[in-house]
């Protein structure tokens, strides 16, 4: 392994790191009591739970690590469209790429997503994830070495499809990790008022793919929730349950 496998490596542990463990720390640790009317499922996870959430994400960046390696090397970089110099598109196009790249990415995950949970596929891609069927911060990104290879390959759909600079990958790359850190999370953290408004109607919750966890089927979107009800895969009960937990007493 290069420098560059283990510069990409470190980052990619240390961002997981702060990011899983900062909100393991707060609503597992110190103050699940402040925040139990949230919790989404009654229990929590048990230690081995922990272990194998995070065991198998530490393999997880190994793989994405080597994609990092692969596409910023002088054989695939060049057959993107990555750039580097900002003014070449400007300011209000980057943050546009960075938009752009979540919306790729998550029709990308909903149609990966819902593949992977065809039943020849999904003892081989999926299982490991779905092992974590009340799920923690840490199971973010628990995948087998499979889905591994298919959630990573993302970043290679997103170089290919738009133009985009190195430094709107970090970001697009670190939002990925708070959002899916969220879905993971175990508490509904939005509050009514979004959930219930025009736009947060669409996006994505804690709840929605919590419940994906719980029944195994349904809800497969990642950020946002069009996917899921253009195409009918809505879990039946989730405005019930989200309603629940967002209602007036039921906040913390």
């Amino acid at each position: 392994m290069n420098a560059q496998f283990w510069l990409f490596y470190v980052v990619l542990a240390v961002r997981y790191l702060f990011i899983a463990g900062l909100a393991f720390l707060i609503f597992y640790i110190f103050f699940p009591q402040k925040f139990s009317r949230r919790k989404i499922q009654a229990l929590f996870p048990k230690r081995k739970d922990y272990a194998r959430e995070v065991g198998y994400s530490f393999f997880t960046f190994v793989v994405f690590a080597l994609y990092g390696v692969v596409l910023s090397s002088e054989f695939v970089l060049p057959h993107t469209q990555v750039y580097t110099n900002v003014s070449e598109y400007g300011w209000g196009y980057f943050f546009l790429s960075v938009v752009l790249a979540l919306i790729i990415h998550d029709a990308y995950f909903y149609w990966t997503h819902r593949l992977m949970h065809h039943p020849r596929l999904f003892k081989p891609f999926h299982l490991t994830h779905h092992k974590s069927v009340n799920p923690s911060p840490w199971a973010a990104f628990s995948f087998s070495p499979l889905e591994a290879l298919v959630e990573g390959a993302i970043i290679f759909v997103v170089a290919l499809l738009i133009p985009i600079h190195p430094l709107a990958i970090v970001v697009f790359l670190f939002l990925m990790t708070v959002y899916n850190v969220y879905g993971h999370l175990g508490y509904e953290i939005y509050p009514r008022w979004l959930v219930n408004s025009a736009v947060g109607k669409w996006l994505n919750t804690s709840t929605n793919h919590n419940m994906h966890h719980k029944y195994f089927k349904g809800n497969y979107g990642l950020y946002f929730r069009f996917w899921d009800e253009w195409l009918g895969t809505t879990h039946l009960k989730y405005d019930e349950t989200l309603a629940k937990l967002v209602s007036p007493g039921k906040q913390p």
